[in-house]
């Protein structure tokens, strides 16, 4: 019997997925869970396989194609068998009915999960299928009236636009007279990141705050540990793993800033999710280790170590970057004395880790050079006030300055 292949749903938030190689075409004959196209979302790289064995009968998508989950992607079957009852009618998101119907369907240990608007141009919200369609089409919707879930536009309200006429956004100056140039498309993860930035900028209200920490103490446990042969097994650990495991432990005392801001209420929790910034070949990714307040310092380091991993090699989980409640993003290492985080939304604060450098502090009525660690607080000022939110960092200061080896958990 023929069956129909969907886009699967990986993950929680996932609406879509890239098809970024096909590895059959129609008419070829593939065995049972053999990989038949490997597929891209904001989150990671993964194949996607055949149900049964058989023969690959129709394909709907072609690659570079952005397909909503639970669409139909192919058809497997036998050659001559019928399959006008699987074929579907469009090839469009489907409405939030079906949506969830399909889910319940495929993953009966999952509900249903709402598909979240993306913010288009200004503060227009529009799905990311419609968004897509529109910039396909050149079509400026900032003015359109969506006929989606409050007001937002989807991809019919595009195709009506297209159809009655709608003005074209802006053309590209002539690129003649630049000489030569290479056009990137900007697609895949690399769109998505620049659409969270820029949503993230446009609907909160970010503060950053800037602060340096003593470094003495972190500096002075890092080469304990390196070079201590009773700290077998740790002398990996490194100056972030020491500021993960802190944050992680800070975070319960602070629980305003261990949350997130929907709008309408404000979420802090009592677990500590925490994200990690990696630059990866597919971009900026934030794995997070779950439950962080529970582990040892040598558990966080380890975790960090396997998700960085996984993000550099493209096997990293989608729900392994996804719950996080708290982001710390480190640019220290490139010698970054200070810089602006941009918020992890919904997140309502990121820390940012900058380079240690030496300052000069009067200490026994002299002027003495201290290494001391740069620290830039991004927070949500609807959620947080500039004065718990310095608190925290007073805090952060605090056991930053006096870390000690002998008052943690070290594994």
């Amino acid at each position: 019997m023929a069956v129909a292949i969907l886009m699967p749903k990986q993950g929680q938030s996932v609406e879509s997925c890239l098809i970024i190689k096909w590895n059959k075409k129609a008419g070829d004959k593939v065995k049972s869970e053999e990989p038949i196209c490997e597929v891209e979302t904001d989150k990671a790289v993964f194949e996607v396989e055949a149900p049964e064995a058989g023969t690959i009968l129709k394909i709907f998508y072609k690659e570079g194609d952005d397909v909503p989950v639970l669409n139909t992607i192919a058809i497997i079957g036998q050659p001559g068998e019928k399959i006008d009852h699987l074929i579907p009618q469009k090839t469009i998101s489907v409405s939030k009915g079906e949506y969830a119907e399909k889910q319940k369907a495929i993953t009966p240990d999952r509900s249903p999960q709402k598909i979240k608007p993306s913010i288009g141009d200004g503060l227009t919200p529009i799905s990311p299928v419609a968004r897509r369609f529109a910039e396909k089409n050149e079509i400026d919707f900032s003015k359109l009236v969506g006929s989606g879930p409050g007001g937002r536009i989807i991809k019919k309200d595009i195709e009506k636009a297209l159809s009655e006429g709608v003005p074209l956004t802006p053309s590209m100056v002539s690129k003649n007279f630049l000489g030569p140039v290479k056009e990137i498309p900007v697609e895949g993860v690399r769109k998505i990141i620049s659409e969270r930035m820029l949503m993230s900028l446009q609907s909160t209200a970010q503060l950053t705050l800037n602060f340096s920490a003593d470094a003495s103490n972190l500096l002075a446990c890092r080469k304990s540990l390196k070079s201590s042969p009773e700290m077998e097994g740790l002398s990996k650990i490194n100056i972030n793993d020491f500021l993960l495991y802190i944050v992680a432990r800070i975070l319960p005392k602070f629980k305003n800033m261990n949350a997130h801001f929907l709008k309408d209420k404000i979420l802090e929790f009592e677990q500590v999710h925490l994200g990690f910034a990696v630059d990866s070949s597919r971009g900026l990714m934030v794995p997070v280790i779950h439950n962080a307040h529970l582990l040892s310092l040598a558990e966080i380091s380890k975790e960090a170590r396997r998700l960085s991993t996984a993000c550099q090699e493209d096997t990293i989980l989608p729900d392994e970057l996804t719950g996080g409640t708290f982001t710390v993003t480190n640019l220290g290492t490139m010698g970054i004395e200070s810089f602006t985080p941009i918020l992890n939304v919904p997140q309502v604060a990121i820390l940012g880790i900058c380079s240690i450098s030496l300052k000069p502090i009067m200490k026994d009525n002299k002027i003495q050079f201290i290494p001391h660690i740069g620290l830039s607080l991004t927070f949500d000022h609807r959620a947080v006030d500039g004065a718990p939110a310095a608190k925290f960092l007073q805090e952060l200061n605090r056991l930053i300055a006096n870390f000690n080896l002998t008052d943690i958990k070290l594994q």
